[in-house]
């Protein structure tokens, strides 16, 4: 049996000291050093084999990062780990308290398309961290081959379309990599979609002193039609992989909670319970039903497409009843997620594997309103989860 564990952590603009990444913010030298601290820290007590990290400014920030978790990890390791002279040293206690150094893990960078690098004017790209390397050269999707049109149905009554919706390039780049894990390769995504801030045309409707509630309310419109819209392309890439029957696991910050529309079009729709209950799309009369072969091909069809939560997996298996990964204005939510296919999942009798435990590292969290909100800037305004994995085995 191979056990692994992988993890989605939002940074929050990592980039090194003195250099403008929005306008009039930065870091300054010991700012930069206390953010490199936690940031290490937090990686130290996650020990994940695969991290999807969001908000990565610059690929070199990230690396110190994990140069410094690695020196921190070998003298973690020095300290509470016998070496072979010691009769005990092969105790399970200490497997556990041993903790891998990132030295050998290959990390893959996305740069955003739209980072023009000029100061105050920057865009986060993203990255994806593996102890076991890539199958392959990681693939990064962000400008569209064909823009994807949307279009929508004329209602009753109109003669002409009723207009469409078009999306060009997504806002931050979407990361698909292949992981070799054990004697399998998982297809692992990680995304970061449009935020809720509102795309205001132009700065009036951002002038607070010239409060313009429609053009707020169009900015946030504009907003959650792209947000949704990356989410398809992201969908649409996932079935690719699930249709070429690859396991696939995706993660990062969505932006969105577990049950909101763009959540739902990641992860697939969720069957009906009984389709042999529905009026047929061909019905001739009122009783004409799909069937039970019917009812069972279409389940499978769903299912087989479906992408599941670990933080649902999570819920179902333990006693806690919620998970929250961000707080703001006094509103926790959770809008970070792991999702996995049904490879993954208990119920499927064909599973390579399912999670064992699901962590959320949230004790930093602050609302914004608390005292320790400057905390927040130089942390992270996100908590970070993990799955804990196993492939084989009783799985099986």
């Amino acid at each position: 049996m191979t056990q692994f564990t992988i993890a989605s952590f939002n940074v929050k603009n990592l980039i090194g000291a003195d250099k403008e990444y929005y306008k009039f913010q930065t870091y300054t030298p010991e700012e930069y050093a206390w953010k490199q601290d936690w940031l290490a820290d937090q990686l130290l007590t996650m020990n994940a084999d695969i991290v999807g990290f969001q908000e990565i400014f610059e690929e070199d920030a990230l690396q110190a990062v994990l140069d410094e978790a690695s020196e921190r990890a070998d003298a973690l390791n020095a300290a509470s780990v016998p070496d072979r002279s010691k009769r005990y040293h092969r105790k399970a206690i200490f497997r556990r308290l041993a903790v891998a150094p990132y030295r050998d893990a290959e990390v893959a960078f996305a740069p955003n398309a739209a980072d023009s690098g000029e100061p105050g004017q920057r865009r986060p790209g993203l990255a994806i961290l593996s102890r076991f390397g890539f199958a392959e050269p990681p693939e990064i999707i962000q400008d569209l081959a064909e823009p994807l049109d949307i279009p929508f149905s004329a209602l009753r009554g109109m003669e002409d379309d009723a207009g469409h919706f078009r999306l060009c390039r997504v806002s931050r780049p979407i990361l698909k990599a292949r992981i070799p894990v054990g004697d399998q390769i998982i297809t692992v995504f990680n995304c970061h979609l449009k935020s809720k801030l509102g795309e205001y045309d132009g700065p009036g409707p951002a002038d607070l002193t010239q409060y313009d509630p429609m053009g707020r309310a169009m900015g946030a419109l504009r907003a959650g039609l792209r947000r949704m819209a990356e989410a398809w392309v992201l969908r649409r890439e996932i079935l690719k992989e699930i249709d070429l029957g690859r396991p696939v696991m995706v993660m990062g910050d969505f932006n969105d909670g577990e049950h909101a529309v763009s959540s739902e079009i990641i992860s697939g729709e969720t069957p009906f319970k009984n389709y042999a209950w529905m009026l047929r799309h061909d019905a001739e009369h009122s009783g004409d039903r799909y069937s039970d072969t019917e009812n069972e091909q279409i389940t499978e069809d769903i299912t087989a497409r479906q992408l599941h939560s670990a933080e649902k997996l999570f819920v179902r298996k333990s006693a806690r009843d919620m998970v929250y990964t961000t707080a703001f204005g006094g509103v926790f939510e959770s809008i970070d997620q792991i999702y996995m296919s049904r490879h993954f999942h208990p119920d499927f009798a064909g599973r390579i594997g399912e999670m064992e435990y699901f962590s959320v590292f949230n004790d930093h969290l602050t609302d914004g309103s608390h005292p320790e909100a400057p905390y927040n800037k130089l942390a992270s305004d996100h908590g970070q989860i993990m799955a804990h994995m196993s492939l084989g085995g009783d799985a099986n």
